[in-house]
């Protein structure tokens, strides 16, 4: 067992700070418009908005899994890029020295550390994202000006044309991270068809996952009310899960029920509204129906709090949809409508 001694002090998240203030408008303007990662003005979902339309052009995307990536960047590589863009040599010293911090091992022994970047660290995101510029960014942008990406720090997507197209464009990148030092995951990278219904079953993979969305066949209703099955993202199974492993550890029910619901709707409201702002965004029913799993937590807590609903599932959410209908703005998932219901 071994743990990260490079975790930085005050000082250094100082220096660093004050270095990432330095370099990021020398290298900012140089950063494509499809790199959404730690960049002011763009976010994830608008990472994910951008897919969703490009998928809906293109017929094939290629879903890129780089092998532990912040662990196998190499310095020499990092290093000749921020010195392509600054020659103040005090930054230079720090960007090595960051990088080359060792690793203390459980034994008090020390590791040296050869390529990647210390995690947790203030201008590692910047350094990763002007080392992706050139290694992927950049040369797709030469290499196959036709295929657009969509890239958020080492989590990226391609689109293409075909399956031929996909299958060559793959192999190109691959052989580009290897000149980079960096490996594709063999079995996580794919190349999806992302159409509707009718040829899908003639495809191994027919959906992926990007930035807690699932693309996958959807049944949606066109401007005429008439439904038909597009591509498109919604909340990913890992997200969901996620989301109801939260709400399990907050155990409303057996550590907060000598609280007023008011006191849990303070504390569970903005983690709540959070969700909704991010896996709402798209394909929001699907969203919605995770976030039912929260009304039970709460069914739970009025169970366990009052001795008069013990074993009476029914009648504590019939009491929490009076309350909900009395002071629908109590819980944020109240105010979308998502209101206890009595038998679920």
């Amino acid at each position: 067992m071994q743990f990260d001694a490079t975790v930085p002090t005050v000082a250094d998240r100082v220096a660093q700070t004050v270095a990432k203030m330095v370099l990021e408008p020398m290298v900012e303007p140089i950063f494509h418009p499809d790199s959404y990662g730690y960049r002011l003005g763009r976010s994830a979902l608008d990472a994910v908005g951008v897919a969703r339309k490009r998928c809906w052009v293109f017929d094939w995307v290629i879903d890129l899994d780089i092998k532990a990536f912040f662990d196998s960047i190499p310095h020499d590589l990092i290093e000749k890029a921020v010195a392509h863009h600054t020659d103040l040599a005090w930054l230079r010293l720090y960007v090595g020295r960051w990088l080359r911090a060792p690793i203390e091992r459980a034994d008090g022994t020390f590791l040296e550390r050869t390529k990647g970047t210390p995690q947790g660290g203030v201008a590692s995101p910047l350094l990763a994202n002007l080392f992706l510029h050139y290694g992927f960014d950049a040369w797709m942008q030469r290499t196959f000006p036709n295929n657009p990406f969509e890239r958020f720090a080492d989590d990226a997507i391609v689109h293409c044309r075909s399956e031929k197209q996909a299958r060559f464009v793959l192999e190109a990148i691959r052989a580009r991270f290897a000149e980079c030092g960096l490996e594709l995951h063999p079995t996580k990278t794919k190349i999806v068809y992302c159409k509707g219904a009718e040829r899908r079953g003639r495809y191994e993979n027919i959906k992926f996952d990007f930035l807690g969305y699932s693309f996958h066949p959807r049944r949606a209703k066109n401007r005429w009310g008439q439904f038909f099955v597009n591509f498109l993202p919604a909340i990913s199974a890992k997200a969901a899960k996620k989301i109801r492993q939260t709400i399990r550890g907050w155990r409303m029910a057996s550590t907060r029920n000598n609280q007023r619901l008011e006191d849990l709707a303070n504390f569970t409201n903005p983690v709540v509204r959070g969700w909704l702002n991010y896996y709402g965004r798209f394909y929001r029913s699907k969203c919605i129906q995770v976030l039912r799993h929260f009304n039970e937590a709460l069914g739970h807590w009025v169970r366990r709090k009052y001795k008069r609903f013990k074993r009476r599932e029914r009648a504590s959410m019939h009491w929490l949809g009076r309350i909900a209908r009395r002071d629908p703005k109590l819980f944020v998932l109240w105010e979308y409508g998502v209101r206890p219901e009595a038998g679920g």
